[in-house]
């Protein structure tokens, strides 16, 4: 194998780990989500800078002030356990590389989430807009956009029971 071939492998093999890396962040990021692990959601975005728009959540000038966010509502909790909860299944991705150490990415989000206070239901399918950098040699989410589709809220019926089981 010449020198040419050997290095147009190692690039390929570096872009297909660095692809599964990608998606290993962003599966973090969403089970974080899910079981309200807050270290491991901040975690999955650079230090400083990071452009974040959650749409009708809102736009954030730091991390910082996302990680408020989630505190305030995924961590919210009443004698009976944690106010809301929610499921996220990231599915469709699409990773594009700008450079070995940055990259772009869309994928649909299925969401789900239960809001035990309103006693609602809501269903969700969304787009995520992000772009991706290394980071201490990691990669990380910069850049982070969410756009809804479509979403249906509806009742949760009567005598409903919910089991945090691994939550509490």
């Amino acid at each position: 194998m010449s020198s040419e071939s050997t290095a147009g492998l190692a690039e390929r093999v570096a872009r297909i780990e660095a692809r599964q890396e990608i998606e290993e962040l962003k599966y973090r990021y969403l089970r974080a989500c899910d079981q309200k692990d807050l270290e491991g959601f901040r975690a999955c975005f650079v230090r400083e800078g990071a452009d974040i728009d959650y749409g009708e959540l809102g736009a954030f000038a730091t991390v910082d002030q996302l990680v408020g966010l989630f505190r305030q509502i995924a961590l919210a909790r009443d004698e009976q356990g944690h106010q809301v909860l929610d499921m996220h299944h990231g599915v469709h991705p699409e990773i594009t590389f700008r450079s070995p150490t940055e990259a772009t990415g869309r994928w649909t989000l299925r969401f789900r989430q239960l809001n035990l206070v309103d006693r609602t239901e809501r269903v969700l399918c969304g787009e995520y807009d992000d772009r991706y950098v290394v980071e201490d040699g990691a990669w990380r989410l910069a850049r982070h956009h969410f756009r809804s589709l479509w979403s249906l809220t509806r009742p949760l019926p009567e005598g409903y029971v919910v089991d945090e089981g691994g939550l509490l």
